[in-house]
């Protein structure tokens, strides 16, 4: 299935939109333009004197948004960049200052059905997981090359699984055999060593899914990227300008978490969600992928 095949649905937009009013010359940043769903959302508020920038590794995802945005009376700057690059890219475009930042730190499901990106265990793909196709380290190089604690390590720290050093040793025991490349490779090992199959028993997720999200973060380097982006953000925010983070694992919300928090107790930031704001019912049952999408946001305190 083709990246161009799939709709991408952007979560908690109601949400955003109740919190989040722009005036018409704010700028903003959208961090993980996607499609531009989002970006859409807010960018029919603005008017000529505004400005949209948005980011993505994916040059697909670029073009898609490009489209999508084509028709809006703001400036509109799309930028072929990771997000842990949001102070130089502000400077470049040439802004004093951001009124706004949103980052969607969920996976497009454009991305997760591209058979070359190799995200999904669902279908026959290589094992590679890079969001940016610069990148030179892939899954099955993390696969082929890590000692058996070093993938076990990985295994539990960003898939938070604790069958990690069984899932390691029967990958290592596997690869000895033969090069582990694909991902139905990879998620019937994984299914093997946890002695289930496709679907577990006891959970509604696949066995393999913590393999595969601890893998991807360590090829893309997400959670570095994230705190990169979270410190550059205070940097380039106007007083009352606000940060939204949409996370959809306890890695990233706990890193954006103690950001927030952290900034807030230095004096930089008062933060607006005491808890995260959750999907309803509704847009649970209308989009499943935002039943784990937790959204908080922050303003900057005039300093």
């Amino acid at each position: 299935m083709g990246q161009d095949s799939v709709e991408h649905i952007p979560v908690l937009e109601e949400t955003l939109a109740e919190r989040i009013k722009l005036p018409q010359d704010a700028v903003m940043v959208d961090a993980t333009i996607g499609h531009g769903g989002h970006s859409f959302l807010f960018g029919r508020d603005l008017g000529p004197k505004g400005v949209l920038i948005g980011l993505d590794v994916d040059k697909g995802s670029l073009q898609r948004a490009r489209e999508k945005l084509n028709d809006l009376a703001c400036r509109v700057v799309l930028i072929e960049s990771n997000f842990s690059r949001i102070r130089e890219v502000v400077s470049d475009v040439g802004v004093s200052g951001v009124d706004f930042i949103l980052a969607d730190l969920g996976i497009c499901s454009a991305q997760i059905a591209d058979i070359e990106k190799g995200l999904s265990f669902q279908q026959e793909s290589p094992l590679d997981m890079r969001l940016d196709e610069s990148l030179r380290l892939t899954a099955a190089d993390i696969i082929d090359c890590y000692d058996e604690k070093d993938l076990a390590d990985l295994i539990y720290e960003y898939g938070e699984d604790r069958a990690s050093r069984r899932i390691a040793r029967f990958i290592v025991y596997e690869r000895k055999n033969k090069r582990i490349e694909t991902t139905t490779q990879l998620a019937g090992i994984v299914c093997k060593a946890l002695g289930q199959p496709g679907k577990s028993r006891k959970s509604k997720i696949h066995p393999a899914t913590r393999t595969f999200q601890a893998l991807r973060i360590a090829v893309n380097d997400e959670l570095e990227n994230l705190r990169k982006l979270l410190d550059g953000a205070e940097k380039v925010l106007r007083p009352q300008g606000k940060l939204a983070v949409i996370s959809f694992h306890s890695l990233e919300d706990r890193i954006v978490k103690w950001d927030m928090k952290a900034r807030a107790q230095s004096g930089a930031y008062n933060i607006l969600t005491k808890k995260p704001l959750v999907a309803s019912e509704q847009e649970k049952k209308n989009n499943p992928r935002s039943r784990s999408a937790k959204l908080r946001i922050a303003e900057k305190i005039a300093g």
